[in-house]
């Protein structure tokens, strides 16, 4: 829990926060370390001030959630798990968000968009510009 704790108070685990967490708990740096890098949901590099994040859910897979993904990556000139640089944006493939009736899905912040296209997701990024 303190790892989750940690990743929703800064949007990742830095290194330095690993160490502390290693000092305060007694737990090795590696067994932390083996944790975050073994599960998915942990990052240990700093998303983007908007992180985007593109369900591929079963439904959202089947309905083109992928091909959101690269159009986003490739409108906003990114690799996986990089960010801009400016720093304003990140993006993330999610297993599920919970709203399979509005497949495919992307979520911006706290912002939800649902049935979505590619052609869709210029608009949307511009608005996070």
């Amino acid at each position: 829990m303190i790892l989750h704790k940690t990743q929703e108070t800064f949007g990742y685990i830095s290194r330095e926060s690993a160490a502390l967490l290693s000092l305060m708990t007694g737990i090795s740096l590696a067994r932390i370390y083996g944790v975050i890098t073994f599960y998915h949901f942990f990052k240990t590099t700093k998303p983007g001030k908007h992180k985007i994040s593109v369900c591929l859910g079963t439904a959202c897979y089947l309905k083109g959630g992928q091909d959101l993904i690269e159009e986003a990556r490739s409108l906003l000139g990114l690799t996986p798990d990089a960010v801009t640089e400016d720093g304003l944006f990140s993006i993330d493939a999610v297993r599920c968000v919970g709203c399979c009736g509005l497949a495919p899905v992307m979520v911006v912040g706290p912002d939800t968009y649902g049935k979505l296209t590619k052609a869709m997701i210029p608009e949307i990024i511009a608005k996070y510009k």
